[in-house]
């Protein structure tokens, strides 16, 4: 079979694709700011499956929508509007398919539950199509959407590493102003899994679902009218992310704890956290942790605490009310297959 063949038989098979979750360890949420952020993808992953239909027929669980024109691309805030928004960004209104999907990543988590999905669907949809980009594109491509398409208030991390997937150093420079679609720098993304074998991370969810956007965008208008606190703290936690790549390339967890501990504080002082994140947060260095912090937006979501010996600081967050603990894995990015 030639290759033309091969791909003409895997589009019309049906394409299987996956994403996972991530959680930053520490530099967010600079990557809004043309910072620097440590993060690691998540074991928990979205899938999306697309197989030839007669018509475009949406799917999750037990629910279903028909998508018959341009119109019913239109959101309405519910399960749909991610692959809504995906079919509108790629133009993809008469694709005849049936598309459908599933998640085990916590939403509104603080793990980018609903990014990874986006990009899973993306990836799908494109592949479906025997549509191939570079996968900086595909993240830019992805976050373009999410921003733009989904009215997400959102940074390049979750794109980044939705697509790219492993334990990255990313650098976001230059990309601080939201620019339009292709104008852009891409990312710096620098894999790190392959020199550091361990990852003594513990993930805690608060049980409370937050809306990223509504997190970020009181301090990113502060940030836009000069306010010096915004300023200066978050040149601050990218220079703390940097050296806390150093630390975790040489297994220096108490000065890596210590640098989490320190971005943290600063993401408190702006307003960027919240009472459930605050109460696990101690009840992690209570119990021994070297440091704790958000995993990604706050006011609820998810925490990360730096831990050699977890067992009884997990015990101890489950009766403090964490609903879900998640260990970070390096794993794969997007994966297309049949």
């Amino acid at each position: 079979m030639t290759s033309d063949e091969l791909n003409n038989h895997l589009a019309h098979a049906g394409i299987h694709c996956s994403a996972p979750g991530r959680a930053g360890i520490i530099g967010n949420p600079t990557d809004m700011y043309g910072g620097s952020v440590l993060s690691c993808s998540t074991a928990e992953r979205a899938t999306v499956t697309v197989r030839p239909a007669d018509q475009l027929i949406l799917e999750t669980g037990a629910e279903r929508c028909r998508i018959t024109s341009a119109d019913d691309l239109a959101l309405t805030g519910d399960h749909f509007d991610i692959a809504r928004a995906v079919l509108r960004g790629t133009g993809s209104t008469g694709l005849r398919a049936r598309i459908t999907w599933q998640t085990d990543i916590p939403f509104r988590a603080g793990l980018s539950g609903s990014t990874a999905l986006l990009v899973a669907l993306l990836n799908a949809v494109l592949a479906f199509q025997e549509v191939r980009h570079p996968r900086h594109y595909l993240a830019e491509f992805a976050r373009m959407i999410e921003y733009d398409h989904l009215g997400v208030f959102c940074g390049y991390q979750d794109a980044y590493m939705c697509t790219f997937g492993g334990l990255n150093y990313m650098d976001f420079r230059d990309k601080e102003f939201h620019r339009s679609f292709g104008t852009d720098p891409y990312a710096t993304i620098e894999p790190l899994a392959s020199h550091v074998p361990a990852l003594p991370f513990v993930l805690a969810h608060t049980g409370v679902q937050h809306l990223s956007g509504a997190v970020h965008k009181p301090i990113r208008e502060r940030w836009l009218d000069g306010d010096r606190q915004v300023i200066e703290g978050y040149l601050t936690v990218s220079r703390i992310a940097r050296a806390g790549k150093k630390a975790l390339l040489h297994g220096r967890w108490e000065e890596l704890g210590r640098l989490m501990n320190e971005n943290h504080a600063i993401t408190r002082s702006l307003g960027g956290s919240g009472p459930e994140n605050e109460r696990l947060i101690q009840v992690a260095l209570d119990h021994g942790a070297f440091g704790a912090k958000l995993a990604g937006a706050g006011s609820g979501g998810t925490i990360i605490a730096l831990h050699d010996e977890p067992d009884g600081m997990i015990e101890a967050l489950k009766r403090a009310g964490a609903t879900r603990v998640l260990f970070p894995k390096p794993g794969p990015g997007v994966e297309v297959t049949t």
